[in-house]
């Protein structure tokens, strides 16, 4: 594959100032839970019942434990102290202590507090339990994958997989639409998660047949999916991925929930939160650090939101603020256990397509990424800003699009429709996609070892220029810190405070006795 030429002093440098923009982020991180991570806790270890309330609504128990803990003003030495401490006492299982805590049958904080030794010991072995666990899980979506014929290559030497939507609202109807592309040729299934799920501080449960510009993101709704995904993997000789959504107010549990269910890909990114869905900023940092460690384990790769910055922001004027937070979103995902080949970041072909030379700006672009992250799968994203009614200049945009991918050996592909801005696609709409980037993929596979880019052509300059006005953004930020960057607007256009924003008041400052094996564990 052709690569351009640019300056990997540059390059080192800019991932030099991301590491040091992450070093207060990770004094935050160390110092503080929040109640997503103590659900997660929770729910790794097994808690996945919900107590029935009115109109045959569900609430989690993670979340009534945890939050009659955090109205006692006790979370700070953690959730699983005073379950496990109950568990000692009252000699029972998580499951069956659980649902008697949330029916106010047992209060943790009248029982007798055994040794902190003896609540520790017992707390490792059953976090242990809960990590063996993770491990068996992804070693059956290992099994299954090799025995259904797996050709992912992080490094996007085989191609573009073929990624697209499911967006019903109905979980059984998303079966249906995701059968369908999948024996259309897709590789990889999206289920959009209903819109403003993310500002949810609770997970629903059970499956779902309702939902507004998508499904509920549920334990159950991932096992439905994932069940008719291995069905037709086994059915096509040809491994189906699954994609949910990892990000805001439960994104930790979101992360164990994905874990146990054997998903593949999870769109997982706090800048996304705060931007986007004005999330505060310390809860999904921190939120993000432990969701990625259970990622970590379970070997699933994550997708990263720098995409969305050029919907609100000018693609042409602003593509280096995507570069440079794909250099912090990789530091702080190093940080917290992953390595390159499961960090999938995102960028997009958002550049407006009347503007000159239009194509040799997004390949330069589109190449760079390949080229600075070689070993990451990065994912790229089709334009949707210029999109209107004309479903024929859109489907003309999409091809363009793919072609791109195929040229710069992007990773994983989300495909675009047609209809993008007009509803949610159906069947045929994702079929018309796949069919145009079949076409295209299978007809300039090889085109980009064929070609190479002048030194100094417009290919090579624009990159040039965007990796330096990288390197200038990073400076900034690493003076100022992330967060009075973000205030002054960074990243897309958009402006957060860093006591702002939704879930403060979820962030606990933790205590010196603080327990939670989990965060060792999950290393190891």
């Amino acid at each position: 594959m052709a690569n351009l030429v640019l300056d990997n002093k540059l390059i080192a440098s800019c991932r030099a100032s991301a590491k040091r923009i992450a070093g207060p982020i990770e004094k935050l991180i160390n110092d503080h839970t929040t109640i997503s991570i103590e659900r997660a806790a929770l729910r790794l270890i097994g808690v996945e019942g919900a107590l029935e309330q009115t109109n045959s609504q569900f609430f989690p128990e993670a979340n009534i434990i945890v939050d009659n803990l955090k109205k006692a003003d006790v979370l700070q030495q953690g959730v699983l102290y005073w379950f496990v401490n109950g568990m000692i006492q009252k000699k029972m299982a998580i499951s069956e202590l659980a649902a008697a805590v949330a029916r106010n049958k047992i209060d943790l904080l009248k029982l007798r507090e055994g040794s902190f030794a003896e609540i520790s010991s017992k707390a490792n072995e059953v976090c242990k339990e809960a990590v063996k666990k993770l491990r068996e899980v992804r070693q059956q979506r290992d099994v299954i994958r090799d025995e259904t014929g797996d050709t992912f290559d992080p490094e996007g030497r085989n191609g573009p997989l073929i990624y697209v939507i499911v967006a019903t609202g109905n979980i059984y109807d998303d079966v249906t639409q995701a059968r369908a592309a999948a024996q259309a040729g897709a590789d990889a299934i999206a289920v959009i998660r209903s819109t403003a799920q993310s500002l949810l501080d609770y997970i629903p449960h059970g499956a779902t047949t309702q939902g507004f510009g998508g499904t509920y993101a549920t334990q159950e709704n991932f096992r439905v999916m994932r069940k008719a995904l291995d069905e037709e993997s086994g059915r096509l000789h040809r491994y189906i991925r699954l994609t949910n959504y990892c990000s805001g107010l439960c994104m930790p549990e979101i992360a164990a929930l994905g874990a146990l269910e054997r998903l593949d890909f999870l769109l997982n990114d706090a800048m996304y939160g705060i931007l986007f869905r004005d999330i505060n900023m310390k809860r999904t940092l921190i939120d993000q650090h432990f969701s990625r460690k259970i990622i970590a384990l379970a070997r699933i790769v994550i997708h990263t939101g720098e995409d969305n910055y050029l919907t609100t922001a000018d693609a042409i004027k602003n593509g280096h603020q995507v570069l440079a937070s794909q250099f912090i979103n990789e530091c702080l995902a190093i940080n917290a256990g992953m390595s390159e080949e499961f960090l999938g970041l995102g960028h997009a072909q958002e550049m407006n397509p009347e503007h000159p030379d239009v194509f040799l700006l997004e390949i330069a672009r589109a190449q760079m990424t390949r080229d600075i992250f070689p070993r990451s799968p990065i994912k790229f994203m089709p334009p949707t800003r210029y999109k209107c009614g004309d479903i024929f200049y859109s489907h003309l945009m999409d091809a363009m699009f793919n072609f791109v991918g195929v040229l710069t050996g992007q990773t994983i592909q989300l495909l675009g429709m047609p209809t993008e801005a007009m509803h949610t696609p159906l069947l045929q709409d994702r079929w018309m996609s796949i069919k145009n980037a079949k076409y295209i993929f299978n007809g300039a596979k090889g085109l980009g070892k064929e070609i190479c880019f002048k030194e100094n052509g417009v290919i090579n300059e624009w990159a040039r220029k965007v990796l330096s006005d990288t390197a200038a953004l990073l400076a900034i930020i690493e003076e100022k810190g992330l967060f009075k960057a973000i205030e002054e607007k960074a990243f897309a256009e958009i402006s957060r405070l860093e006591t702002g924003g939704k879930g403060l008041d979820g962030v606990i400052k933790k205590h010196a006795n603080y327990m939670n094996p989990f965060t060792e564990l999950l290393n190891e």
